[in-house]
């Protein structure tokens, strides 16, 4: 084969200089900046690729259920591809965890700057999380991972420490009542995310026709907030709220003698 080396004219013996780009004075091809560009460009396409089929198959069966081999298939990537980026499921449900906290933490970072009154913020939030069940396997799975796998972080410690802080603003600008104290309305919360994450689960995948999550639990917060007994006849005595430190007892506070603990002095 011809040798395609072409030596610096009128100098005998002279070093070879290489034809080409990308070739050393051996001949041998050298990688470029680009080609190492283009490398990790297609290595972060397949991660992103693994992590969105690790979601969906954790969401819908479960850790102990989902096999590497099936995240493989499909993703349409071999399973040396997953080992290599993931080598083991553990380490890749971790990850599907960390997606879904992020997708999680940018929503809050988006409606947390807004100069809204502190208690609307919190329905507007839950409002946000219950979209964000419905349309990120991310986030469902992060859901379904955090109860599924030991010490693992909980889904809602992402959120919680935000809604209780905006419950305390609330509280101190007086939109909530005396007796709604914070740490009360924070567990309503807790209760009404995870009522959405049960009706999504019921409901996706077997009834096409289904309401929205964030429709119903619109109206879910319209009720709380209004009441719905017009009776007072039928109201139960109000259980002993939670004592906090640095909050006084509601005056004329009467807890119902049916339940149990301390009366109030």
């Amino acid at each position: 084969m011809e040798d395609e080396r072409v030596f610096s004219a009128g100098r005998s013996g002279g070093v070879p200089a290489a034809r080409g780009r990308g070739l050393g004075t051996s001949g041998r091809s050298e990688p470029s900046s680009g080609d190492g560009v283009v490398k990790q460009e297609r290595a972060l396409r397949t991660r992103r690729a693994l992590i969105k089929a690790a979601a969906e198959e954790f969401d819908r069966h479960g850790y102990d259920a989902t096999s590497l081999s099936r995240i493989s298939a499909v993703a349409g990537l071999s399973i040396g591809a997953v080992t290599f980026h993931f080598p083991s499921k553990a380490q890749l449900a971790d990850a599907v965890q960390e997606e879904g906290r992020s997708v999680t933490l940018a929503a809050l970072s988006r409606l947390t700057t807004d100069a809204t009154p502190p208690l609307c913020l919190v329905i507007d939030l839950t409002l946000e999380l219950a979209r964000l069940m419905e349309k990120e396997p991310s986030v469902r799975s992060a859901i379904r991972l955090a109860r599924e796998r030991p010490n693992v972080e909980a889904w809602s410690d992402v959120w919680l420490p935000t809604v209780r802080g905006l419950l305390d603003r609330a509280y101190a600008d007086g939109q909530l009542r005396t007796d709604a104290l914070p740490a009360d309305v924070t567990l309503l919360v807790e209760h009404l995310t995870s009522g959405a994450e049960a009706y999504l689960r019921r409901r996706m995948g077997a009834d096409p026709a289904f309401e929205s999550a964030v429709a119903q639990l619109k109206r879910v917060w319209y009720l709380a907030l209004v009441g719905v007994s017009a009776d007072e006849t039928v109201m139960p005595g109000r259980p002993r709220p939670r004592a906090e430190s640095g909050r006084e007892q509601p005056a004329g506070f009467r807890p119902d003698p049916t339940i149990e603990g301390e009366p109030v002095g």
